[in-house]
């Protein structure tokens, strides 16, 4: 069974920092590309930060580029999304999710329907 567990979501400060972390079991999780989404109420599950299975590429969304960093700990089935100088359109529901194709090039980050298992979700809240 292939389960993504988020974790490290929490209310911040606008301007504030936090890490997100997704534990990933069930897969060989250095042969998929990851990535992180999100959804706030109302609106749809948006693409934030999408890594490559090597680690070697990485995509952000326009709203977030130079604000938050996607990595990956392959050695501990572990992904990570550091966000800072959080601002409160960021306040949403945070995913990640794998690639259903094990070692598929990785060239952008794709829309939802592109990826198959999502975690249950770490709420991030930003206050003004």
């Amino acid at each position: 069974q292939v389960q993504l567990v988020e974790s490290g979501g929490g209310l911040v400060q606008a301007g504030g920092s936090l890490m997100l972390s997704c534990t990933v079991s069930g897969l060989t999780f250095d042969d998929y590309n990851m990535g992180w989404f999100r959804q706030a109420p109302g609106k749809e599950r948006e693409g934030v930060s999408c890594i490559s299975w090597s680690g070697s590429n990485t995509y952000y969304a326009d709203s977030v580029k130079g604000r938050f960093t996607i990595s990956r700990d392959n050695a501990k089935n572990t992904l990570y999304l550091q966000m800072t100088s959080l601002k409160p359109e960021d306040t949403a529901m945070y995913y990640c999710t794998s690639d259903p194709n094990p070692k598929f090039l990785l060239r952008s980050c794709p829309a939802p329907r592109a990826w198959n298992y999502w975690g249950q979700g770490t709420q991030v809240t930003v206050s003004s």
